[in-house]
């Protein structure tokens, strides 16, 4: 693996890691936001929004584009902090680690750290997100990490094997809605093994949540495949309503999202949860056709990213 601090859209300062598979470029100027993914040959797998690159110090949040931290739930004060400042970066030698940390204070102070691994050898990247109670009394809080796609992308839900009745009596999905979304929109197919969902133009925001406990979400673009895994932890308290994961669109973008439990932290104390990334070239064309199809065209990157 190879890093450098280098310039990117505007910015003067960001760290460039890469290898042989994959390109990443992590915001030092703002942020911090994992601001560009993409294989060596491909297109950068996140959303940038052009017009708020290369900017800093501004009144207001920016969405910016990429990948970054947030507090859940969802809180006009806590939540949109302003990480428009400059921040730097260590490196924890022994695990290859990128460490990158931001002091937020608007409803309690909270440190929030990313941590960035680049496998040396393979297209995964480990993302870490946490945040310690750095108040002087108790806040209930989860780390979420927001991962901005580019738009055109198919998103793939795996669902839990159908069951049967009178066998299974108990309930095993969890769906939570938000008040704009409209399942009758046709950026959703509620199918038997996997939900998709569209990122379209010209449409409003839509937006779902789940107790996921399937491991993984694809997207998938004209040139890459980007598998996303994460925990569940069974017995635990999530934030809205119960999800581990949500996803949100509008006409420019989609999020992929994952969350941790939900805990009173005294001071102190902290609450993390980790992503493993893998993005891969699109070697060959997608069927949809069928959910049968769907399956079969996922199955060679699912398992290079040993979740199959």
């Amino acid at each position: 693996m190879k890093k450098e601090v280098a310039s990117y859209a505007g910015w003067n300062r960001n760290l460039r890691l890469t290898n042989d598979h994959l390109e990443m470029v992590v915001t030092l100027d703002v942020g911090p936001r994992i601001i560009s993914l993409k294989t060596t040959q491909g297109e950068n797998i996140f959303k940038n929004y052009d017009e708020q690159l290369g900017r800093m110090a501004e009144a207001d949040w920016m969405i910016r584009g990429g990948h970054r931290l947030w507090i859940a739930p969802e809180d006009v004060t806590r939540t949109y902090h302003l990480d428009n400042h400059p921040l730097d970066f260590t490196e924890n030698t022994a695990t290859g680690e990128i460490v990158f940390e931001s002091l937020q204070e608007p409803g309690g102070r909270i440190l929030k750290t990313l941590g960035v691994t680049l496998d040396p050898h393979s297209a995964r990247v480990t993302v870490r997100h946490t945040a310690r109670n750095a108040d002087s009394k108790p806040l209930e809080f989860a780390t979420w990490a927001l991962s901005v796609m580019k738009p055109g992308g198919l998103q793939i839900i795996p669902q839990p094997p159908l069951g049967e009745h009178p066998r299974d009596l108990l309930p095993n999905r969890t769906m939570v809605l938000w008040p704009y979304t409209d399942l009758s929109d046709s950026r959703w197919r509620l199918g038997q093994r996997f939900i998709t969902l569209q990122q379209k133009a010209d449409c409003p925001p839509t937006k779902l949540g789940l107790a996921h406990q399937e491991k993984w979400v694809a997207y998938v673009t004209n040139d890459s495949v980007f598998i996303k895994s994460f925990d569940h932890i069974a017995g635990e308290t999530y934030p809205d309503g119960g999800c581990n994961f949500e996803t949100f669109t509008n006409s420019d973008m989609l999020e992929i999202e994952s969350l941790s439990p939900l805990k009173t932290l005294q001071p102190g104390e902290e609450i993390s949860h980790s992503e493993t990334w893998t993005l891969l070239p699109l070697e060959t064309k997608f069927s949809t056709q069928s959910e049968s199809d769907l399956a079969a065209s996922l199955a060679p990157y699912l398992q290079k990213a040993n979740l199959l």
